[in-house]
């Protein structure tokens, strides 16, 4: 199925993001990825449909979380992989294809997705593209399409999450990737239009929303819930600094089915420790490690005065 993409340039590289074409309107085959015009029957649309559900995690597909350039240790438990968040500090996701072709990936942080801050499915997301064996930094959350706010570690209270009244899903960084259907060697991109009108267009449709304002409800508002108040002591992502960061929309063709999806999950040290991901660090020496290395006598002639 044909997406609308939007090609991106930093420092550079040539990157790439999609979006859903305006107007579509996805039977409930297509939302879960499945094109209803490649199927025959009933019993085959539903056999592919579960099919489209199992993501196959391919193993190659790399996603780092950076800080000054550095990657973040990683710690593996419950099937998962933790960083350890630093209060204040910037950081960037660094995403790589290993595959010979391009792939599209659907980048969300804290739920939200990097481009424009909506909570959708993976299918239905605006997402980047990579070129073959090619790796690409998201810095941020994109505004506009010149446009982009970096991100950067901070409370619950203080994060993006909350000003939009989305935040039921803090703290994790998720990339599920999917392959160009019919690769081609030159992109398509869209004939010119207008001065202004694309970033208008963008602001109208899909634009992430300001800092002060609401996109779309959350999910859990919409079914009536009342979403978790916000944490000073655990791990969130802030909207920080404006960098320059332009974008352009192109035309890519994507398979229905995941090739693989990638989850980070980050905290402070404290909940790191509380989680049993890292060992706690003790600030005095363990007594039952001093009474273990105890000895009965030494080299003394007589008794010292106390």
């Amino acid at each position: 199925m044909k997406r609308t993409v939007l090609l991106l340039g930093c420092a550079g590289l040539a990157l790439f993001m999609v979006a859903v074409s305006l107007g579509y309107r996805p039977t409930r085959a297509a939302r879960a990825g499945i094109s209803v015009l490649d199927y025959g029957t009933e019993a085959e649309v539903a056999d592919d449909l579960n099919e489209a559900a199992q993501v196959i995690s391919d193993r190659r597909f790399e996603v780092q979380i950076l800080v000054n350039g550095r990657a973040l240790d990683e710690y593996y438990a419950r099937g998962r992989s933790y960083v350890e968040a630093i209060a204040g500090a910037e950081y960037e996701v660094r995403i790589r294809n290993p595959l010979p072709f391009r792939v599209a990936v659907a980048l969300s942080v804290d739920g939200l997705n990097t481009i424009d801050a909506r909570r959708t499915t993976a299918w239905n997301a605006s997402k980047w593209v990579i070129e073959p064996y090619g790796t690409i930094n998201i810095t941020g959350w994109q505004m506009s399409s010149e446009r982009a706010r970096r991100f950067y570690f901070t409370s619950e209270r203080d994060s993006y999450g909350a000003k939009l009244g989305q935040t039921s899903n803090l703290g994790v960084v998720s990339a599920v990737f999917f392959r160009e259907r019919r690769p081609i060697a030159v992109p398509v991109t869209p004939s010119p239009r207008p001065r202004g009108y694309e970033e208008d267009s963008r602001r109208d449709n899909n634009s992430a929303p300001s800092a002060g304002s609401r996109s779309e409800e959350s999910a859990s508002q919409k079914q009536g819930q009342i979403a978790p108040v916000p944490d000073d002591e655990y791990a969130a992502t802030g909207i920080g600094r404006s960098v320059h960061n332009d974008v352009q929309w192109i035309n890519l063709e994507l398979e229905s089915r995941p090739a693989a999806e990638v989850m980070i999950r980050y905290e402070y040290y404290p909940a790191l420790v509380r989680l049993g991901i890292v060992p706690r660090t003790y600030i005095r020496p363990d007594p039952l490690r001093r009474r273990e290395g105890a000895s009965g006598f030494e080299d003394r002639r007589f008794s010292p005065e106390p």
